[in-house]
């Protein structure tokens, strides 16, 4: 790229925030134009109420929704913060970017309009020919914009942003640049707007309860597309938000009820579940070769993947019972795994079903060889770690962190041959009251899983000594990893963990904090048998999923990203 087209890169950076931040109180009045779907806003923009960044899942989606599969998204994502015992979904909510974090997107920005309005590629995009390529053409440069704006910006454009990003284009195909550089211009600000790097919660008065809003039409499109599908709206949820369809809840219903049966809605529980099992931990996951040197990347690779076929298949597919998915014995291997789990698969048949055998101690999602490693050490396994996952993820109970002046050097010895066993060290470790109190918590849960070592391999025995695996939960006592399996499916704290945790995701917002809305949720999940189709329409659909309970966001608040290239003079 020439250095004058890459400060005018930086420029329309700069003014594409800008114009977003500027514009999303209070827009114009304008008439429809020809094309009745792409016409700008009508009607003023909504308070906002919210933002929530999108994930990098979500991001690349969305790109391939809008522009095709064949769009590479090339680029570094800055990770979004997951608030403690929370969702990154909930920090998706507080998520700013920093400058390096910009940067990061304007050049996978820049990358993208390349390839759109490639000349191979943009007749696709464009519904006309400009009169003079080497020229600006506003009236062709605007009819462009405006559908990819509608998409990219989840609603209709405003006429002072058609406005603002057509004179974009003009300017970038000046200087001998030509059209198609002015309109690489335009879209790369746009991809780096707020309206589109944020999903953003707008609000309108509530005529059923006046004095407080609700989300608009708009919002609730983009609600129940990144929930049920993990993508932006289609053109079908535009245009039925476009007619106002989303805030009458039979019409909701419907077409949530139509979402929840598409194919694509395992995507939306592949992302819900990652998000709740804290997936990003496998791409920091290490082991120890000289231990474990069964383990390489592509079994690294395959784990996280062999968790989600199994949540599908069992949720999705089967449409079965949520509790069930401690208990089941189906999961899915590939070759990478068959040596894991001593079976063999060959490297032509990919991923297969495979079943547990009765008398084996391995089912459900506790006994998949990802939720085993990921929460082990990187030399040998971790009852504490184990049981403290099941119970912040599983049952929704936060662990307090040990105190740091806790001495670990018992349980750290694992080869000393009077300790052979992690319950021996971990007996010989409880005994400080201090460390005890916690251990109570959780190891009673995780030593039923010390049958499975560090990357979820099986083992009989520990340093050649016999692996009791007794544990205790809610009062009763079991034996091994089927016995724990079957202990959580029979809890009410498990199916309320992922009611709430489903609401959560949802709406950015607490259900503990909404008791009446809390308990009407699990209810109504128990009424569908623990159904996690079930469970999602009931979230997509219930009215206080939609209830704006916080105060509007003012405008600075949503001009929150800046260029350190960007200079004062350079606004535009």
């Amino acid at each position: 790229m020439s250095r004058p087209f890459r400060h005018r890169a930086r420029w329309a950076l700069f003014a594409g925030l800008m114009l977003s931040a500027c514009t999303v109180e209070k827009a114009p009045q304008t008439a429809a134009m020809p094309e009745a779907s792409f016409a700008p806003l009508k009607t003023p923009l909504g308070q906002v109420a919210g933002m929530r960044r999108l994930t990098e899942a979500q991001y690349r989606n969305s790109i391939a929704d809008i522009f095709g599969p064949d769009i590479k998204v090339a680029g570094r994502f800055e990770p979004i913060v997951r608030p403690v015992h929370e969702l990154i979904a909930t920090g998706a909510s507080a998520s700013t970017i920093s400058p390096a974090g910009l940067e990061q997107f304007d050049a996978m920005a820049r990358n993208i309009a390349a390839q759109v309005f490639a000349p191979d590629r943009r007749a696709q995009f464009m519904p006309c020919t400009p009169r003079d390529a080497a020229a600006p053409d506003a009236d062709c440069a605007a009819r462009t914009l405006m559908p990819i704006g509608r998409y990219l910006f989840r609603r209709p454009m405003t006429q002072e942003e058609i406005g603002a990003f057509v004179m974009m284009a003009g300017k970038g195909a000046g200087d001998g640049q030509g059209f198609y550089d002015g309109m690489q211009l335009a879209l790369a600000a746009m991809l780096v707007s707020p309206q589109f790097l944020y999903i953003i919660e707008s609000a309108e008065p509530d005529p059923e309860a006046p004095g407080s809003l609700r989300l608009d039409n708009h919002a609730r499109a983009a609600r129940l597309s990144y929930l049920l599908w993990n993508t932006t709206p289609n053109e079908a949820l535009l245009r039925a938000a476009d007619e106002g369809k989303l805030t009458d809840p039979a019409q909701l219903a419907a077409i949530a009820q139509k979402m929840v049966r598409s194919p694509r809605l395992e995507d939306g529980v592949r992302a819900f579940f990652a998000d709740m099992l804290l997936f990003e931990k496998f791409d920091e996951m290490a082991k120890d070769q000289i231990v474990y040197p069964r383990f390489n990347p592509d079994v690294a690779s395959a784990l996280s993947e062999q968790m989600l076929r199994m949540i599908v298949d069992q949720l999705v597919t089967r449409q079965g019972d949520y509790r069930d998915l401690f208990t089941t014995r189906r999961t899915f291997i590939n070759r990478a795994l068959g040596p894991l789990y001593q079976a063999k698969v060959s490297s032509m048949q990919g991923w297969v079903p495979y079943e547990f055998a009765d008398g084996d101690d391995r089912a459900g999602l506790l006994g998949q060889a990802g939720f085993l490693a990921l929460y082990s050490h990187s030399g040998r396994s971790s009852p504490t770690l184990r049981g403290r996952a099941i119970r912040e993820l599983l049952l929704c109970q936060p662990v307090p962190n040990p105190p740091g002046n806790v001495n670990f050097t018992a349980v750290q010895d694992v080869g000393n041959k009077a300790m052979p066993t992690a319950r021996i060290r971990l007996n010989a470790h409880n005994s400080d009251p201090v460390c005890a109190a916690c251990h109570k918590i959780t190891d009673p849960l995780g030593l039923p899983l010390e049958r499975f070592d560090g990357i979820g391999a099986f083992r009989p025995t520990e340093n050649d000594a016999p692996i009791d695996t007794a544990g205790v939960f809610e009062g009763t006592a079991f034996q091994g990893n089927i016995g724990l399996g079957q202990a959580l499916a029979a809890s009410k704290s498990t199916t309320e963990c992922v009611a709430g945790r489903a609401f959560q995701y949802a709406t950015g917002r607490m259900p503990e904090d909404e008791e009446a809305t809390a308990i009407a949720l699990e209810q109504g999940f128990a009424a569908d048998g623990y159904r996690i189709q079930a469970l999602f329409l009931r979230v997509a659909t219930m009215a206080d999923a939609y209830r704006v309970s916080t105060l509007p966001l003012a405008k600075p608040q949503v001009a929150m990203m800046t260029s350190p290239h960007i200079r004062e003079g350079d606004r535009p």
